[in-house]
Protein backbone atom coordinates (compact mmCIF):
# COMPACT_ATOMS: atom_id res chain seq x y z
CA UNK A 1 0.00 0.00 0.00
CA UNK A 2 2.94 2.31 0.86
CA UNK A 3 4.48 1.74 -2.53
CA UNK A 4 1.13 2.28 -4.28
CA UNK A 5 0.66 5.49 -2.47
CA UNK A 6 3.98 6.83 -2.02
CA UNK A 7 4.65 8.60 -5.41
CA UNK A 8 0.41 10.10 -5.46
CA UNK A 9 1.56 11.74 -1.82
CA UNK A 10 5.27 13.20 -2.76
CA UNK A 11 3.44 14.34 -6.37
CA UNK A 12 0.65 15.60 -4.67
CA UNK A 13 2.74 17.44 -1.79
CA UNK A 14 4.67 19.50 -4.50
CA UNK A 15 1.47 20.33 -6.07
CA UNK A 16 0.30 21.92 -2.87
CA UNK A 17 3.54 23.82 -2.13
CA UNK A 18 3.89 24.94 -5.87
CA UNK A 19 0.07 26.15 -5.42
CA UNK A 20 0.64 28.31 -2.52
CA UNK A 21 3.88 29.41 -3.35
CA UNK A 22 2.46 31.88 -5.74
CA UNK A 23 1.36 33.78 -3.23
CA UNK A 24 4.88 34.24 -1.83
CA UNK A 25 5.04 37.82 -3.18
CA UNK A 26 2.29 38.94 -1.29
CA UNK A 27 4.31 37.83 2.05
CA UNK A 28 7.56 38.67 1.06
CA UNK A 29 6.32 42.38 0.01
CA UNK A 30 4.27 42.41 3.46
CA UNK A 31 7.41 41.11 5.50
CA UNK A 32 9.96 43.87 3.85
CA UNK A 33 7.05 46.75 4.34
CA UNK A 34 7.20 45.86 8.18
CA UNK A 35 10.98 45.57 8.49
CA UNK A 36 11.83 48.72 7.01
CA UNK A 37 8.77 50.98 8.22
CA UNK A 38 7.09 48.89 10.75
CA UNK A 39 3.18 48.23 11.08
CA UNK A 40 1.89 51.33 10.57
CA UNK A 41 3.02 51.07 6.34
CA UNK A 42 0.72 48.63 6.32
CA UNK A 43 -2.68 49.67 4.70
CA UNK A 44 -6.03 48.34 5.18
CA UNK A 45 -6.80 47.03 1.32
CA UNK A 46 -3.08 45.10 1.64
CA UNK A 47 -3.80 44.01 5.48
CA UNK A 48 -6.93 42.04 4.17
CA UNK A 49 -5.67 40.16 0.64
CA UNK A 50 -4.52 36.94 2.73
CA UNK A 51 -7.01 36.80 5.52
CA UNK A 52 -9.51 37.32 2.55
CA UNK A 53 -8.25 33.95 0.91
CA UNK A 54 -8.56 32.07 4.10
CA UNK A 55 -11.82 33.17 4.89
CA UNK A 56 -12.93 32.11 1.61
CA UNK A 57 -11.22 28.48 2.05
CA UNK A 58 -13.31 28.14 5.48
CA UNK A 59 -16.51 29.12 3.76
CA UNK A 60 -16.28 26.96 0.73
CA UNK A 61 -15.17 24.05 3.33
CA UNK A 62 -18.27 24.71 5.67
CA UNK A 63 -20.68 24.71 2.10
CA UNK A 64 -18.84 21.39 1.10
CA UNK A 65 -19.48 19.42 4.37
CA UNK A 66 -22.87 20.96 4.90
CA UNK A 67 -23.71 19.98 1.63
CA UNK A 68 -22.48 16.18 1.84
CA UNK A 69 -24.11 16.08 5.17
CA UNK A 70 -27.61 17.00 3.85
CA UNK A 71 -27.33 14.91 0.68
CA UNK A 72 -26.20 11.80 2.81
CA UNK A 73 -29.34 12.77 5.28
CA UNK A 74 -32.11 15.37 3.69
CA UNK A 75 -35.26 14.26 2.38
CA UNK A 76 -34.73 17.53 -0.27
CA UNK A 77 -32.27 15.97 -2.61
CA UNK A 78 -32.90 17.15 -6.12
CA UNK A 79 -31.38 14.59 -8.09
CA UNK A 80 -31.42 11.50 -6.71
CA UNK A 81 -27.93 10.15 -7.86
CA UNK A 82 -24.83 9.26 -6.47
CA UNK A 83 -21.77 11.35 -7.37
CA UNK A 84 -19.30 9.77 -9.47
CA UNK A 85 -15.59 8.91 -8.91
CA UNK A 86 -14.57 10.96 -11.68
CA UNK A 87 -16.20 14.03 -10.19
CA UNK A 88 -14.51 13.68 -7.00
CA UNK A 89 -11.33 13.73 -8.83
CA UNK A 90 -12.53 16.45 -11.42
CA UNK A 91 -13.54 18.91 -8.41
CA UNK A 92 -10.31 18.05 -6.41
CA UNK A 93 -8.51 21.70 -7.02
CA UNK A 94 -11.53 23.59 -5.94
CA UNK A 95 -9.07 26.18 -3.94
CA UNK A 96 -7.66 26.93 -6.78
CA UNK A 97 -9.44 29.70 -8.28
CA UNK A 98 -9.13 31.42 -4.66
CA UNK A 99 -5.45 31.21 -5.32
CA UNK A 100 -5.39 32.61 -8.30
CA UNK A 101 -7.78 35.16 -7.57
CA UNK A 102 -5.59 36.40 -4.30
CA UNK A 103 -3.02 36.61 -7.09
CA UNK A 104 -4.93 39.01 -9.24
CA UNK A 105 -6.29 41.07 -6.67
CA UNK A 106 -1.96 41.56 -5.05
CA UNK A 107 -1.44 42.61 -9.07
CA UNK A 108 -4.44 45.25 -9.00
CA UNK A 109 -3.54 46.73 -5.70
CA UNK A 110 0.48 47.60 -7.24
CA UNK A 111 -1.07 48.45 -10.28
CA UNK A 112 -4.09 50.93 -8.45
CA UNK A 113 -2.28 53.57 -5.78
CA UNK A 114 -6.11 54.58 -4.98
CA UNK A 115 -6.63 51.54 -3.37
CA UNK A 116 -3.65 51.88 -0.53
CA UNK A 117 -6.40 55.03 0.62
CA UNK A 118 -9.17 52.67 0.95
CA UNK A 119 -11.60 53.16 4.02
CA UNK A 120 -13.32 50.50 5.74
CA UNK A 121 -16.73 51.51 4.95
CA UNK A 122 -18.79 53.59 2.31
CA UNK A 123 -22.52 53.26 1.78
CA UNK A 124 -22.65 54.96 -1.36
CA UNK A 125 -19.69 52.53 -3.04
CA UNK A 126 -22.24 49.43 -1.36
CA UNK A 127 -25.36 51.01 -3.34
CA UNK A 128 -23.07 51.43 -6.58
CA UNK A 129 -21.63 47.95 -6.51
CA UNK A 130 -25.36 46.43 -6.37
CA UNK A 131 -26.59 48.11 -9.09
CA UNK A 132 -23.46 47.13 -11.04
CA UNK A 133 -23.89 43.84 -10.08
CA UNK A 134 -27.76 43.38 -11.21
CA UNK A 135 -26.89 45.01 -14.07
CA UNK A 136 -23.92 44.64 -16.33
CA UNK A 137 -22.62 41.54 -14.29
CA UNK A 138 -26.00 39.52 -14.51
CA UNK A 139 -26.63 41.17 -17.81
CA UNK A 140 -23.45 39.72 -19.39
CA UNK A 141 -22.60 36.95 -17.74
CA UNK A 142 -26.23 35.60 -18.69
CA UNK A 143 -25.32 36.07 -22.35
CA UNK A 144 -21.41 34.53 -21.94
CA UNK A 145 -23.43 31.91 -20.06
CA UNK A 146 -25.66 31.09 -23.21
CA UNK A 147 -22.87 31.48 -26.09
CA UNK A 148 -20.93 28.90 -24.08
CA UNK A 149 -23.65 26.29 -24.57
CA UNK A 150 -23.07 26.71 -28.07
CA UNK A 151 -21.09 23.88 -29.54
CA UNK A 152 -18.47 25.20 -30.40
CA UNK A 153 -17.53 26.58 -27.16
CA UNK A 154 -19.61 24.17 -25.00
CA UNK A 155 -17.47 21.02 -26.28
CA UNK A 156 -13.74 23.26 -25.59
CA UNK A 157 -14.75 24.67 -22.77
CA UNK A 158 -18.08 24.86 -20.81
CA UNK A 159 -18.99 20.38 -21.38
CA UNK A 160 -16.12 20.64 -18.62
CA UNK A 161 -18.13 22.37 -15.58
CA UNK A 162 -21.66 20.60 -16.94
CA UNK A 163 -19.96 17.11 -16.42
CA UNK A 164 -21.27 16.94 -12.88
CA UNK A 165 -24.68 16.28 -13.36
CA UNK A 166 -25.16 15.85 -9.61
CA UNK A 167 -23.55 19.40 -8.46
CA UNK A 168 -22.13 20.02 -4.86
CA UNK A 169 -20.85 23.13 -3.50
CA UNK A 170 -17.51 23.42 -5.20
CA UNK A 171 -18.86 22.13 -8.31
CA UNK A 172 -19.22 25.99 -8.88
CA UNK A 173 -15.38 26.80 -9.75
CA UNK A 174 -14.19 23.87 -11.23
CA UNK A 175 -14.02 25.53 -14.52
CA UNK A 176 -11.09 25.87 -17.62
CA UNK A 177 -8.79 28.57 -17.14
CA UNK A 178 -10.17 31.05 -19.69
CA UNK A 179 -13.53 30.63 -18.43
CA UNK A 180 -12.18 31.97 -15.24
CA UNK A 181 -10.76 34.83 -16.67
CA UNK A 182 -13.85 35.77 -18.00
CA UNK A 183 -15.81 35.21 -14.50
CA UNK A 184 -12.90 37.08 -12.69
CA UNK A 185 -12.81 39.97 -15.41
CA UNK A 186 -17.07 40.11 -15.07
CA UNK A 187 -17.08 40.19 -10.97
CA UNK A 188 -14.40 42.95 -11.34
CA UNK A 189 -16.81 45.29 -12.78
CA UNK A 190 -18.23 46.45 -9.69
CA UNK A 191 -15.11 46.74 -7.93
CA UNK A 192 -13.19 48.56 -10.98
CA UNK A 193 -16.06 50.90 -11.08
CA UNK A 194 -16.05 52.22 -7.87
CA UNK A 195 -12.71 52.67 -7.69
CA UNK A 196 -12.91 54.80 -10.28
CA UNK A 197 -15.60 56.63 -8.99
CA UNK A 198 -13.67 57.05 -5.78
CA UNK A 199 -16.24 55.34 -3.60
CA UNK A 200 -14.79 52.46 -3.08
CA UNK A 201 -13.92 50.31 0.19
CA UNK A 202 -12.42 47.47 1.90
CA UNK A 203 -15.39 45.54 3.57
CA UNK A 204 -17.78 46.64 0.44
CA UNK A 205 -14.99 44.77 -2.16
CA UNK A 206 -14.45 41.35 0.98
CA UNK A 207 -18.80 41.64 1.30
CA UNK A 208 -18.96 41.39 -2.61
CA UNK A 209 -16.52 38.51 -2.95
CA UNK A 210 -18.36 36.73 0.13
CA UNK A 211 -21.64 37.08 -1.74
CA UNK A 212 -20.27 35.48 -5.22
CA UNK A 213 -19.01 32.71 -3.07
CA UNK A 214 -22.07 32.40 -0.80
CA UNK A 215 -24.66 32.10 -4.06
CA UNK A 216 -22.41 30.02 -5.83
CA UNK A 217 -21.87 27.42 -3.42
CA UNK A 218 -26.17 27.71 -2.28
CA UNK A 219 -26.92 27.25 -5.69
CA UNK A 220 -25.04 24.47 -6.60
CA UNK A 221 -25.67 22.33 -3.59
CA UNK A 222 -27.92 18.97 -4.64
CA UNK A 223 -30.54 19.75 -2.08
CA UNK A 224 -33.67 22.81 -1.86
CA UNK A 225 -32.56 24.79 1.68
CA UNK A 226 -34.13 28.24 0.67
CA UNK A 227 -37.68 28.55 2.48
CA UNK A 228 -40.89 29.04 0.84
CA UNK A 229 -42.07 31.76 3.15
CA UNK A 230 -39.03 34.36 1.71
CA UNK A 231 -40.90 34.53 -1.44
CA UNK A 232 -44.59 34.48 0.14
CA UNK A 233 -43.14 37.50 2.08
CA UNK A 234 -41.42 39.26 -0.58
CA UNK A 235 -42.40 37.95 -4.33
CA UNK A 236 -40.08 40.36 -5.83
CA UNK A 237 -37.35 38.25 -4.71
CA UNK A 238 -38.09 34.74 -7.31
CA UNK A 239 -36.63 37.41 -10.21
CA UNK A 240 -33.40 38.18 -7.77
CA UNK A 241 -32.14 35.08 -6.52
CA UNK A 242 -32.16 31.79 -7.76
CA UNK A 243 -32.41 28.19 -5.94
CA UNK A 244 -30.82 24.85 -5.86
CA UNK A 245 -33.06 23.33 -7.71
CA UNK A 246 -33.17 26.43 -10.33
CA UNK A 247 -29.91 25.61 -11.01
CA UNK A 248 -29.90 21.92 -10.86
CA UNK A 249 -32.44 22.15 -13.62
CA UNK A 250 -29.56 23.67 -16.08
CA UNK A 251 -27.44 20.85 -15.53
CA UNK A 252 -30.01 18.13 -16.48
CA UNK A 253 -31.52 20.41 -19.05
CA UNK A 254 -28.71 22.66 -20.16
CA UNK A 255 -30.81 24.58 -22.47
CA UNK A 256 -32.26 27.10 -19.50
CA UNK A 257 -32.19 28.62 -16.62
CA UNK A 258 -28.93 30.13 -17.56
CA UNK A 259 -29.17 33.57 -15.25
CA UNK A 260 -25.94 33.71 -12.48
CA UNK A 261 -27.81 34.72 -9.58
CA UNK A 262 -31.05 36.52 -10.48
CA UNK A 263 -33.39 34.55 -12.92
CA UNK A 264 -34.40 38.13 -13.71
CA UNK A 265 -32.56 37.77 -17.50
CA UNK A 266 -34.20 34.32 -17.76
CA UNK A 267 -37.95 35.50 -17.46
CA UNK A 268 -37.25 38.47 -19.83
CA UNK A 269 -35.45 36.15 -23.16
CA UNK A 270 -37.80 33.48 -21.98
CA UNK A 271 -34.79 30.54 -21.17
CA UNK A 272 -36.89 29.88 -17.67
CA UNK A 273 -37.46 26.28 -17.48
CA UNK A 274 -41.19 25.77 -17.39
CA UNK A 275 -40.47 22.97 -14.41
CA UNK A 276 -38.87 25.51 -12.22
CA UNK A 277 -41.20 26.26 -9.47
CA UNK A 278 -42.87 22.38 -9.74
CA UNK A 279 -39.16 21.23 -9.27
CA UNK A 280 -38.73 23.90 -6.18
CA UNK A 281 -42.11 22.35 -4.90
CA UNK A 282 -41.48 19.03 -4.96
CA UNK A 283 -37.79 18.99 -3.60
CA UNK A 284 -38.95 21.75 -0.80
CA UNK A 285 -41.57 19.17 0.52
CA UNK A 286 -39.40 15.56 -0.20
CA UNK A 287 -39.43 12.29 -0.35
CA UNK A 288 -38.49 10.09 3.01
CA UNK A 289 -36.57 7.52 1.99
CA UNK A 290 -36.27 4.35 3.42
CA UNK A 291 -33.06 2.41 3.02
CA UNK A 292 -33.06 -1.70 2.98
CA UNK A 293 -29.64 -2.05 4.89
CA UNK A 294 -28.14 -0.53 7.03
CA UNK A 295 -24.43 -0.30 8.92
CA UNK A 296 -23.46 0.91 11.74
CA UNK A 297 -20.70 1.83 12.58
CA UNK A 298 -18.35 4.82 14.84
CA UNK A 299 -15.27 7.07 14.67
CA UNK A 300 -11.74 4.97 15.20
CA UNK A 301 -9.11 7.45 16.23
CA UNK A 302 -9.48 11.34 15.96
CA UNK A 303 -8.32 11.72 12.27
CA UNK A 304 -10.80 9.49 10.92
CA UNK A 305 -13.33 12.48 11.28
CA UNK A 306 -11.20 13.80 8.50
CA UNK A 307 -11.95 9.93 6.27
CA UNK A 308 -15.64 10.91 6.54
CA UNK A 309 -17.70 12.70 3.54
CA UNK A 310 -18.36 15.34 5.36
CA UNK A 311 -14.72 16.16 5.90
CA UNK A 312 -11.64 17.30 3.41
CA UNK A 313 -11.98 15.49 -0.07
CA UNK A 314 -8.36 15.32 -0.36
CA UNK A 315 -8.31 13.61 2.82
CA UNK A 316 -11.03 11.19 2.41
CA UNK A 317 -10.49 9.99 -0.65
CA UNK A 318 -7.16 8.08 0.45
CA UNK A 319 -6.66 4.88 3.00
CA UNK A 320 -6.88 6.16 6.79
CA UNK A 321 -3.40 5.64 6.95
CA UNK A 322 -2.30 7.58 4.93
CA UNK A 323 -1.94 11.46 6.50
CA UNK A 324 -1.29 14.77 4.44
CA UNK A 325 1.80 16.70 5.62
CA UNK A 326 -0.54 19.24 7.06
CA UNK A 327 -2.62 16.93 9.22
CA UNK A 328 -0.78 18.39 12.63
CA UNK A 329 -2.88 21.21 12.12
CA UNK A 330 -6.00 19.86 12.32
CA UNK A 331 -5.57 18.33 15.67
CA UNK A 332 -7.10 20.96 17.36
CA UNK A 333 -9.80 20.61 15.06
CA UNK A 334 -10.44 16.89 15.92
CA UNK A 335 -10.37 17.39 19.61
CA UNK A 336 -13.08 19.88 19.75
CA UNK A 337 -15.17 17.83 17.17
CA UNK A 338 -14.85 15.21 19.74
CA UNK A 339 -15.57 16.66 22.45
CA UNK A 340 -18.43 18.27 20.66
CA UNK A 341 -19.83 14.80 19.47
CA UNK A 342 -19.10 13.75 23.38
CA UNK A 343 -21.89 16.17 24.84
CA UNK A 344 -23.96 16.44 22.02
CA UNK A 345 -23.80 13.30 20.60
CA UNK A 346 -27.89 11.93 21.46
CA UNK A 347 -28.06 9.55 18.21
CA UNK A 348 -26.50 8.08 15.31
CA UNK A 349 -25.91 10.10 12.39
CA UNK A 350 -26.07 9.72 8.63
CA UNK A 351 -22.80 10.09 6.37
CA UNK A 352 -23.54 8.35 3.54
CA UNK A 353 -26.09 7.25 1.24
CA UNK A 354 -25.41 4.66 -1.35
CA UNK A 355 -27.83 2.91 -4.21
CA UNK A 356 -26.25 -0.21 -5.21
CA UNK A 357 -28.85 -1.05 -8.40
CA UNK A 358 -32.50 -1.26 -6.53
CA UNK A 359 -30.92 -1.84 -2.83
CA UNK A 360 -30.65 1.36 -0.88
CA UNK A 361 -27.75 1.60 1.81
CA UNK A 362 -27.09 3.61 4.44
CA UNK A 363 -24.25 4.17 6.50
CA UNK A 364 -24.88 5.58 10.46
CA UNK A 365 -22.09 6.42 12.75
CA UNK A 366 -22.46 6.37 16.41
CA UNK A 367 -20.55 9.54 17.77
CA UNK A 368 -18.06 7.63 19.29
CA UNK A 369 -14.35 6.63 18.92
CA UNK A 370 -12.10 3.77 19.71
CA UNK A 371 -10.78 4.92 23.01
CA UNK A 372 -13.96 5.40 24.51
CA UNK A 373 -15.17 2.19 23.50
CA UNK A 374 -12.56 0.78 26.32
CA UNK A 375 -13.70 3.74 29.15
CA UNK A 376 -15.80 1.50 31.54
CA UNK A 377 -18.16 4.36 32.87
CA UNK A 378 -18.69 5.50 28.82
CA UNK A 379 -20.29 1.93 27.97
CA UNK A 380 -23.24 1.94 29.52
CA UNK A 381 -24.29 5.67 27.08
CA UNK A 382 -22.85 3.74 24.15
CA UNK A 383 -24.98 0.77 24.49
CA UNK A 384 -27.67 3.11 24.52
CA UNK A 385 -26.64 4.80 21.30
CA UNK A 386 -26.50 1.53 19.76
CA UNK A 387 -29.78 0.12 20.69
CA UNK A 388 -31.53 3.97 20.17
CA UNK A 389 -30.41 3.31 16.23
CA UNK A 390 -31.44 -0.10 15.98
CA UNK A 391 -35.18 0.83 17.28
CA UNK A 392 -34.78 3.64 14.98
CA UNK A 393 -34.01 1.36 12.42
CA UNK A 394 -37.02 -0.58 13.03
CA UNK A 395 -39.48 1.91 13.34
CA UNK A 396 -38.44 3.09 9.75
CA UNK A 397 -38.49 -0.64 8.47
CA UNK A 398 -35.09 -1.47 7.57
CA UNK A 399 -34.97 -4.69 6.38
CA UNK A 400 -30.86 -6.06 7.53
CA UNK A 401 -28.98 -3.52 10.11
CA UNK A 402 -25.09 -4.50 10.19
CA UNK A 403 -23.10 -4.08 13.29
CA UNK A 404 -19.41 -3.33 12.19
CA UNK A 405 -16.63 -2.19 14.28
CA UNK A 406 -16.55 -2.33 18.17
CA UNK A 407 -20.62 -1.73 18.24
CA UNK A 408 -20.94 -6.23 18.12
CA UNK A 409 -18.71 -6.62 21.02
CA UNK A 410 -20.13 -3.78 23.42
CA UNK A 411 -23.62 -4.47 22.91
CA UNK A 412 -24.06 -8.07 24.25
CA UNK A 413 -27.87 -8.52 23.09
CA UNK A 414 -26.22 -8.21 19.34
CA UNK A 415 -23.41 -9.64 18.63
CA UNK A 416 -24.27 -11.37 15.73
CA UNK A 417 -22.74 -9.63 12.74
CA UNK A 418 -26.12 -8.88 11.41
CA UNK A 419 -29.55 -8.32 12.74
CA UNK A 420 -33.03 -8.29 10.79
CA UNK A 421 -34.77 -4.65 12.12
CA UNK A 422 -37.93 -7.01 13.20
Amino acid sequence: RFSTWYPFGVAKCCYVVAQYLVMAPVVVHGAYRVMNKGWGDIDLAYSLILPSLALRMIHNQIWISLSRYQTARSKHRIVDRDIEFEQVDRERGWDDQIVFNGLLFYVGYLAMPSVRRFPLWRTDGAVATALLHAGPVEFLYYWFHRALHHHFLYSRYHSHHHASIVTEPITSVIHPFGEHIVYFTLFAIPMLSTVYMGNGSALVFVLYIVYIDFMNNMGHCNFELVPKWMFQVFPPLKYLMYTPSFHSLHHTQFRTNYSLFMPFYDYIYSTMDKASDELYESSLKGTEETPDLVHLTHMTNLQSAYHLRVGFASIASKPSDNSEWYMWTLWPLAWLSMVVAWIYGSSAFVVERIKLKKMKMQTWVVPRYNFQYGLTWDRESINDLIEKAILDADVRGVKVLSLGLLNQVTNPYFKNSYCRGT
